[in-house]
């Protein structure tokens, strides 16, 4: 029987988004692929520090106990098979429970991704992103943060995601854009009673929400959060649509323009995401975060 991956929730990363790889990263972009490649090749049993997506992974991991094997963790990197035992190497120093992986040897990644059923995609690389974006798989670009601990432990996983253009789709961010907040409140108080269309990260959520009813209330071992820069009226279409979706959402912040690193911070996200770098930039000092281009 073939190992199968229907009822996991599966996280894709690369390996930039899991472990530190800037400065191998700058000699790929300043010096070429002969030089990275020597590089690795050269530190192939130099263990890596963690990146800013480790400590997600290392939490995920722990969702497989007592008989629950929810989750399956894939690396999904431009690495060839040949400069990717260090990282393999790492992986196994750090004991991460990841065994599977894509070495696409510098191709393209995302046609990859739905054969993996790929719930969620992590990377460091943006035309990666937005081509696994593009092919229907919620991704988001992995803001770089100060050095991981890999020895601190989460007791509970916590994801925060911003509303417009990552949870719902983009078309009242649209209406604010490009005819002002007046505009954007009057369209959303008409369509009040009318759910938002989904949006990349929709599938994701409703992917939590089955996890965590699947454990008793006091259990749960995920928490999620919607930190938007909607405020009242506007909150109101906001929770029918989370309503119509059955899903559950935790924790609300309707924050009306306030920054958001704060409450991030205060939730104590694992993770963030939001499709402004002006939300994730400041975010990332506070938290991990990743931006949905």
């Amino acid at each position: 029987m073939p190992y199968l991956l229907d009822h996991k929730l599966v996280v894709g990363i690369s390996s930039r988004a899991l472990f530190d790889l800037e400065e191998e990263n700058r000699i790929y972009e300043n010096d070429g692929l002969d030089a990275y490649s020597a590089h690795q090749l050269e530190h192939e049993n130099d263990i890596l520090r963690p990146g800013t997506a480790f400590p997600l992974v290392k939490a995920l991991h722990n969702l497989n106990t007592n008989g629950k094997e929810l989750t399956e963790i894939i690396i999904v990197s431009r690495n060839s098979a040949d400069t990717s035992l260090r990282i393999f190497n790492s992986i196994n120093h750090y004991g991460l429970d990841i065994s599977r992986a894509a070495l696409v040897g510098g191709a393209s990644i995302a046609p990859y991704l739905i054969p993996f059923r790929t719930d969620l995609f992590l990377s460091a690389n943006e035309s990666d992103v937005k081509e696994a974006l593009a092919a229907g798989v919620a991704s988001g670009l992995i803001c770089q943060k100060p050095p991981i601990d890999p020895t601190k432990e989460t007791p509970q996983i916590r994801i925060a995601f911003d509303g417009d253009a990552v949870l719902f789709s983009d078309e009242a961010e649209r209406v604010f854009q490009e005819q002002g907040l007046e505009a954007f409140t009057e369209h959303e108080k008409r369509n009040a009673q009318k759910p938002l269309p989904e949006g990349p990260f929709a599938k994701l959520l409703k992917t939590l929400s089955v996890i965590q009813r699947s454990y008793p209330k006091e259990a749960v071992p995920i928490r999620t959060a919607l930190v938007t820069a909607r405020n009242a009226p506007a909150h109101e279409r906001v929770v029918r649509t989370l309503r119509a979706w059955n899903v559950r959402i935790d924790e609300a912040f309707f924050l009306g323009g306030i920054e958001k690193s704060e409450i991030l911070k205060a939730f104590d996200a694992d993770i963030f995401f939001d499709d402004q770098a002006v939300h994730t930039e400041p975010a990332s000092k506070l938290v991990p975060a990743a931006r949905v281009l």
